[in-house]
């Protein structure tokens, strides 16, 4: 539940254009939108859904995709334990309780602490408030029904950047261990001092990250 905002800090330094991943409820139909609006070859980064919407993207045409940087993301198909909780969240949204139900998941869950968590968390907030319940609903749908892409990071031989913040409670290290071990021509960076949104918890060492990943491709 974010926009152009979660990479304000990378797309200042960095050549890059951020695409929205909020008009569908699948992530085949919004990897498909990203194809359509690419560049007929490019490199490619996504953070948490992002990541996992371009992972659809490398499946679906591995051709095109001339770098891969996965950030705070997660190849599996979701736990059954999360899907079970995404019915009543989406409930509460389309009952005027999308404040609340950010609110809830956001806290104990993005960030860790330091001295932006409480300013952070807000611009979090506004971004999803300005999208609104429907996109919530959307993207709650994409994700509980997204497939296991591990055969679709095995198949890939590009250069690849896996970055996760080490206090990520939603994707852990471990999971971005796996991604690295899965991907043959990858880096792995761990950022100190971050969780969930390392582009605007520790936004220098992220966009340096990038621009050498960008540098191999």
């Amino acid at each position: 539940m974010c926009d152009a905002r979660l990479f304000a800090p990378q797309t200042d330094a960095l050549p890059a254009q951020v695409l929205p991943i909020t008009s569908a409820d699948t992530v085949q139909a919004l990897a498909a939108e990203v194809l359509a609006q690419a560049p007929a070859r490019f490199a490619l980064a996504g953070l948490s859904m992002g990541g996992i919407v371009a992972m659809e993207v490398l499946r679906q045409a591995p051709g095109r995709v001339a770098g891969l940087a996965l950030l705070d993301t997660n190849p599996l198909a979701e736990a059954e334990a999360v899907k079970a909780r995404r019915a009543p969240q989406m409930e509460k949204a389309a009952a005027g309780q999308l404040h609340a139900v950010m609110r809830d998941e956001m806290k104990p869950n993005y960030l860790t602490d330091g001295p932006d968590r409480d300013a952070i968390l807000a611009l979090c907030m506004e971004m999803a408030l300005s999208l609104g319940p429907d996109v919530f609903i959307r993207q709650s749908l994409a994700l509980r029904d997204r497939p296991d892409q591990c055969d679709t990071l095995r198949a890939y031989f590009g250069p690849a950047l896996v970055l996760c913040g080490r206090d990520d409670r939603l994707c852990p290290v471990a999971r971005h261990e796996l991604m690295h071990d899965l991907l043959s021509n990858s880096v792995l960076e761990v950022i100190d001092g971050a969780g969930h949104l390392p582009t605007l918890e520790q936004p220098d060492r992220t966009t340096e990250a990038l621009r050498r990943w960008l540098q191999l491709t």
